[in-house]
């Protein structure tokens, strides 16, 4: 196997953007990679299965600008985890990351996300296998139990079973998974927060990599939370819905360093030669744009911005202009 690792997912996961189902496509995580070079990114969640049995490689795909890049893996099968792993590898991502958080119907009827915080060992047997299986590092998502867990029992278990496989770095949402009674959206929001159980485990556990997950919605929040410390912070919605906001001033605030950052603008500028190449190869402008559409939020003309990329990116023939379009009535709002 003839694999380079091209980016230290370690240093990078001090901030890092959730896997998002539907959101954190290729296309996105080009344009947050034009807010901050630093951040770790990770593809939607692929299962197993679908790799393995169902030979949908193409859902690998990805681009060299988007390092460092991490791909999540859904399964519970051992063997099948291995080899989808290994598949992650030669494809040239920079870690493999396991769901264990995931709460929606599907996900749990296939036996893996947040369900799996029911069966610990098998988590640490699956994560032992693709671990030996290919020279990444694997991480795993978990949340901090799941229904009628107590969480003071459930994660210290948890966690011990997985660093004995060998996982070193893990990403914990600090909400308990209600799997009866919460649809997955209700389950983003409605268990309460419990970021005192998440430090305590970093102390329990100091020699794992420890980030946090779940209701950080700034930096601020995430120098809070490295200060108190914690190794990392990945951020979910927010860094969708206003990523200036969160990874715009990334790399110096969080990463350290001394350049300026970008600005809103040449953030625009930057994604045109991607947009060019994507409509040149038959995509669609809106399949790009629809992840750009919170770059101006809370900014002059942020509506208008919106407004131009929805309504006239799914027209025939639309392309770079309707962006620069867009970009314009934000130039003239701010006047």
């Amino acid at each position: 196997m003839n694999v380079v690792v091209k980016s230290d997912t370690w240093a990078a996961s001090r901030l890092s953007v959730a896997p998002m189902m539907d959101w954190t496509d290729r296309h996105c995580r080009t344009f947050h990679r034009q807010l901050s070079r630093r951040a770790l990114l990770y593809t939607e969640m692929v299962t197993a299965p679908a790799l393995v049995r169902g030979g949908a490689t193409h859902l690998l795909d990805f681009g060299s600008q988007e390092h460092p890049v991490a791909l999540q893996l859904g399964g519970s099968e051992p063997g099948e985890l291995a080899r989808a792993a290994r598949m992650g590898a030669d494809h040239g991502y920079d870690e493999i990351n396991l769901n264990v958080g995931c709460p929606s119907d599907r996900v749990q009827s296939g036996r893996f996300g947040a369900v799996l915080m029911r069966e610990p060992e098998l988590v640490a047997e699956c994560c032992a296998g693709m671990i030996a299986a290919q020279p990444l590092p694997v991480t795993v998502k978990c949340r901090i139990g799941v229904d009628d867990q107590r969480p003071d029992d459930v994660l210290p278990d948890f966690l011990s079973k997985i660093r004995a496989a060998g996982v070193r770095r893990v990403t914990i949402h600090a909400r308990m998974a209600w799997l009866q009674g919460l649809s997955p959206k209700e389950n983003r929001d409605v268990p309460p927060l419990d970021y005192d159980l998440v430090h305590r485990m970093k102390a329990e556990f100091p020699d794992l990599h420890v980030s946090i997950n779940g209701g950080i919605t700034d930096l601020d929040q995430v120098e809070t939370h490295l200060a108190r410390g914690l190794d990392g912070v990945m951020i979910g919605r927010a860094a969708y819905h206003d990523p200036a906001m969160v990874l715009l001033e990334a790399d110096q605030r969080i990463f350290g360093e001394t350049g300026p950052a970008p600005t809103r603008e040449e953030v625009v500028h930057a994604m045109l030669p991607y947009i060019d190449r994507h409509i040149a190869a038959g995509g669609k402008l809106g399949q790009v744009t629809r992840h750009m559409l919170g770059l101006f939020t809370g900014q002059p003309g942020a509506r208008r911005w919106r407004r131009v990329l929805s309504e006239g990116a799914s027209r025939p023939g639309a392309d770079r202009e309707l962006v620069l379009e867009a970009l314009g009535e934000v130039t003239r709002a701010a006047a």
